[in-house]
């Protein structure tokens, strides 16, 4: 949705195009360390993903040869950028959101939340994943947040944003203070007893337009920044860049397990 025009927190039917071509894959260990949670092979399993945009995850899910495979996607727009994408995948899409899949109950072993578990709310989204989970089964969230402090020049793009917005403070991160409360918030729930955290990493190594279209279809800057200031930012990286014809980034894959009861 906008407001006046604005673009508004979560809404991603403007940045789906920047999102399909520019966002990167999660790191393969955190994915074969959750798949070890499993205990048992894909091939008898059935798994949900749950806010799964245009099927980054999904796709990497889908690769590991699941029975069953759902993809929950609210947005039009970024749903049918997942569905196109996916082809050759074996992937069912459907509209549906983290409080409201319209999966049956009882149904899956694996649900997933990539990058998005924030825009859900969380008493209503466990609630959800409770309900569609079969008893034993496995809830992860994760993100992909980059780990600027290891390129000086990352990081000190990445400071424009508090230069033009000095109370800034992201909310779609894997760094984010959402997630720095979500392992006590998962173990004090009633639907779970066992919670997991996770992380890996991987290098991307990346051209500059690449770089800059990953930011362009960050939500929570640009509608923090607003379309003025988050276009100075832009431009500003891309002064930054300049000199440079590759950009070495690093991603911090972080996943948060918790098994149903």
């Amino acid at each position: 949705m906008t407001v006046d025009g604005r673009l508004a927190h979560g809404d991603f039917t403007a940045l789906a195009a920047d999102y399909s071509l520019y966002r990167p894959g999660y790191a393969p260990a955190v994915r074969a360390a959750i798949l070890g949670l499993l205990q048992r092979p894909p091939l008898q399993l059935d798994a949900a993903d749950v806010g799964a945009g245009t099927g980054i995850w999904t796709r990497m899910l889908a690769d590991c040869g699941f029975r069953s495979l759902s993809a929950v996607e609210p947005n039009e727009e970024m749903r049918r950028l997942g569905i196109r994408d996916s082809a050759g995948h074996e992937i069912s899409w459907r509209a549906g959101s983290g409080e409201a899949t319209g999966l049956d109950t009882e149904s899956v072993d694996l649900v997933t939340a990539a990058s998005c578990f924030h825009w859900i709310d969380f008493d209503r989204g466990t609630a959800e994943v409770c309900r569609i989970l079969r008893s034993g089964g496995w809830f992860v969230a994760l993100w992909n947040p980059r780990l600027v402090e290891l390129n000086t020049l990352l990081a000190d793009i990445e400071a424009e944003i508090a230069r033009l917005k000095p109370d800034f403070k992201r909310v779609a991160s894997g760094r984010s203070e959402f997630t720095a409360s979500l392992s006590e918030r998962l173990w004090s729930h009633a639907g779970f007893d066992d919670v997991v955290m996770v992380e890996g990493r991987q290098v991307s190594i990346q051209s500059v337009e690449h770089h800059l279209g990953a930011w362009r279809s960050v939500n929570d800057v640009r509608v923090q920044l607003g379309e003025e200031k988050f276009g100075r930012f832009l431009a500003y990286a891309q002064r930054r860049l300049a000199a440079v014809d590759r950009v070495e980034t690093t991603y911090a894959t972080r996943a948060w397990a918790a098994r149903r009861r």
